[in-house]
């Protein structure tokens, strides 16, 4: 079990970090900030709580196959409820949310969510399990 953990925390962080260096990259080309936005906690807190609900789905593994889905969903929600508790209140000081604001936190959630998915699929059929 902590194996496949640590297996998906390395896959999620390799991908994540390749797809910010792309994103900083893309926004230098444009001369644009390129490290505003909470860019680098955008990118942290989706791969912390990637991780942390991909464990805590196989730690409940067993005990709560049939749930697995709905908490998986749960999870999707503890995203948001960062967002709005950490990000939202930022990026609305302006009484906006600019495009770059947006992408500073969808960008990492889009990736984390699936590789998180991808990761969850194997969890809840193991007999596809490749590893």
């Amino acid at each position: 079990m902590l194996h496949k953990i640590i297996i998906f925390s390395i896959r999620l962080v390799i991908l994540a970090s390749i797809v910010f260096y792309v994103h900083i990259e893309l926004l230098k080309y444009y001369d644009l900030p390129p490290f505003d936005n909470m860019i680098i906690e955008g990118y942290y807190a989706n791969i912390i709580l990637a991780i942390f609900i991909y464990s805590s789905l196989t730690f409940l593994q067993k005990k709560y196959n049939d749930q697995l889905g709905f908490l998986f969903m749960a999870g999707s929600f503890l995203k948001f409820g960062v967002f709005f508790v950490f990000f939202s209140s930022e990026f609305k000081a302006d009484n906006e949310i600019t495009r770059l604001e947006f992408l500073s936190f969808f960008v990492p959630y889009i990736v984390c969510l699936l590789v998180e998915t991808l990761g969850i699929i194997k969890v809840l059929n193991p007999s596809k399990n490749e590893e």
